[in-house]
């Protein structure tokens, strides 16, 4: 045990390399970006609800269209009809309201660090100059 005090001074380093993205955030914050939308129209749901349900409200959305010809959505807080569409060119689109990519839907699926697949198949939105 002539290397104890080597051994014993490795694991220290070791250990404290190991946990420094836990203690070494401690105290630290980062901004929660707000996305920026271009109008105060009257969203499908509550905007406490969509932050928390958008992407699950999509693919239901997006499974009833494609399978079932089910284009109409009910909203439970307004009782409202609402077409479900993405960037479909009429006023109820998502799109109509959150036209700016970059700093609506980016700006938060880049802090939450998801890349959504909705691009895959609709056009991105050009913001109008």
């Amino acid at each position: 045990m002539y290397d104890a005090g080597k051994i014993i001074a490795g694991l220290v380093i070791f250990v404290g390399i190991v946990t420094y993205p836990i203690w070494g955030s401690i105290g630290s914050s980062v901004n929660v970006p707000v996305p920026v939308v271009k109008t105060s129209g009257t969203c499908v749901e509550s905007a406490e609800y969509m932050r928390a349900n958008h992407m699950q409200m999509l693919n239901e959305w997006r499974d009833e269209v494609v399978r079932d010809n089910n284009r109409v959505y009910v909203s439970q807080q307004y009782g409202k009809e609402f077409e479900k569409s993405l960037s479909s060119a009429g006023k109820a689109s998502c799109m109509s309201c959150h036209s700016n990519k970059a700093e609506f839907c980016d700006s938060c699926h880049n802090y939450t660090a998801v890349t959504p697949y909705c691009w895959e198949c609709h056009l991105e939105p050009k913001e109008e100059i």
